[in-house]
């Protein structure tokens, strides 16, 4: 054999030109299966064939099937044709095919063809608007959709099949969605049946041909949303006759919302408030896109490419899962994460490390990035020993600059000087001083607020006590 041509037969109503005549002038042809109203043109044409039923009868598994169907297609002496239902053979038989031919010397053409979604388009009582449709086989799903695209989705050929595609839509679409469900009868004639979507794995009509098409969605009619719709809103508001305070909004504007936002996703996290969570980065994001739509406006990036930029940058840093590199644990990850960066940045010097974190930072976050950078290159305590003995030492020396008296600049200097060795002996004891000092800020509102409640069920005021009776309460509320 010197060509082995794959000829799809879609439906008796479609097949092409070209697949006809490879099975009509083929010197060998293989058939995969009777049992398929596609075949009904070949057993009526009274060609001369060799099926694969029984092979399907007897293989254990799938990838016996594959092999038994490749050897047998690759035996024969002849040039021949396997016509088969649908587009063609699926991916796994297709690489199988492929991979073994390649070692046979022999050359497999695959003809073009229209398939089912093509053929079942026809028997809709009314034209798809079919701008952009998209053709998918059920075993495709779940992936990425556009419910704003017309969409016909191929091969349901089981009940179960078809919940698994219920389940996938319904990511996108609501459940009362009309849907056309498109079956072929004995003779290879498509029909439809409209029903919701929700009702889809109820039918019991599926087979290897069942096709499902759905109109492309309006925006109102849409429950479920994804990025694409939040980037068309925001483009609605910001448009002409959108609303006026979207249309003004800019990025200095925009610094603080960007910013309380952020803090709200952390308090939800805190919270261990899952709902609240959901919600926080929703507001979150729109801080993305509304920063992104104001630089596309000016023709500076779009969001496409400030997903391309995360994307790419990822891939980059993860040598250990895109590419060659090995990682035994984290900590590698990490070391491998921050020369990646240093190099991505040409950054040459540690210094060029430490200036690059962002000012806008707070403070105790900045000092813990720029301690991380020194430690990079081994200037750090060997552990938190010797950064607890430093806040000692610095809390020494701004005792001595307050009890002299030696100026507000000093006594600030001496206090930052504290606040760093803190920030340095919680980064050594694996804490966040953030989250740390939060912490106490919180325990120190509820300690008062017991405190308060305490005072006043006793009929007396804050106002009224001395520090000394105010501490003895707080005394009785740790206790």
């Amino acid at each position: 054999m010197n060509t082995l041509t794959i000829a799809p037969l879609a439906t008796p109503q479609s097949i092409t030109l070209a697949a006809w005549q490879a099975i009509t002038h083929a010197p060998r042809l293989f058939l995969q299966t009777i049992e398929h109203p596609s075949a009904r043109c070949v057993l009526e044409s009274g060609l001369p064939f060799e099926s694969m039923d029984d092979l399907y009868r007897s293989a254990e598994d799938f990838d016996a099937l594959t092999s038994a169907i490749v050897q047998r297609l690759l035996a024969s002496e002849t040039d021949a044709v396997y016509a088969v239902p649908g587009r063609g053979i699926g991916e796994a038989q297709r690489a199988a095919l492929c991979k073994a031919a390649k070692e046979a010397g022999v050359r497999v053409c695959f003809l073009p063809s229209s398939g089912y979604a093509e053929a079942a388009l026809s028997a809709l009582p009314e034209p798809l608007a079919a701008n952009n449709l998209r053709i998918l086989s059920a075993t495709a799903l779940p992936c990425p959709l556009d419910p704003y695209v017309p969409l016909c989705i191929e091969e349901i050929d089981t009940r179960m099949r078809a919940g698994e595609v219920k389940l996938a839509l319904l990511e996108y679409y609501p459940d009362e969605f009309p849907v056309w469900l498109c079956t072929m009868d004995d003779n290879g004639v498509y029909f439809a049946r409209s029903l919701p979507l929700y009702m889809l794995d109820r039918q019991d009509v599926f087979f290897a041909a069942s096709t499902l098409i759905l109109r492309g969605a309006k925006f109102e009619e849409l429950t479920r949303h994804g990025v694409e719709g939040l980037l068309r809103v925001m483009k609605r508001l910001r448009a002409p006759g959108g609303c006026p305070w979207d249309a003004e909004q800019t990025h200095e504007t925009l610094r603080s919302d960007l910013l309380e936002e952020s803090y709200e996703v952390l308090d939800a996290i805190d919270r261990e408030d899952a709902d609240a969570l959901c919600e926080e980065l929703g507001d979150l994001m729109l801080q993305v896109v509304f920063h992104s739509e104001i630089e596309e406006e000016l023709s500076s990036f779009t969001f496409r490419d400030v997903c391309t930029g995360i994307v790419q940058k990822l891939v980059y840093r993860h040598p250990h899962v895109f590419g060659e590199t090995h990682v035994q644990n984290a900590n590698e990850v990490l070391v491998n994460w921050e020369n990646l960066k240093k190099k991505e940045k040409k950054q040459e010097t540690v210094a060029d490390m430490m200036h690059a974190v962002p000012h806008g930072f707070p403070a105790l976050m900045r000092a813990k990035k720029v301690q991380k950078k020194a430690a990079h290159v081994g200037f750090d305590w060997p552990d938190a020993k010797g950064a607890l003995d430093k806040i000692e030492e610095e809390t020494r020396e701004l005792r001595d600059a307050v009890a002299l008296k030696e100026g507000e600049t000093r006594i600030t200097e001496e206090l930052g000087d504290l606040l760093f060795s803190v920030v340095n002996a919680a980064r050594l004891l694996h804490l966040d001083s953030e989250l740390a000092l939060a912490a106490a800020t919180e325990k120190f509102v509820t300690r008062f607020t017991k405190m308060e409640e305490l005072i006043l069920s006793e009929g007396r005021s804050l106002e009224s006590l001395s520090l000394e009776e105010l501490d003895a309460f707080w005394e009785r509320i740790k206790c």
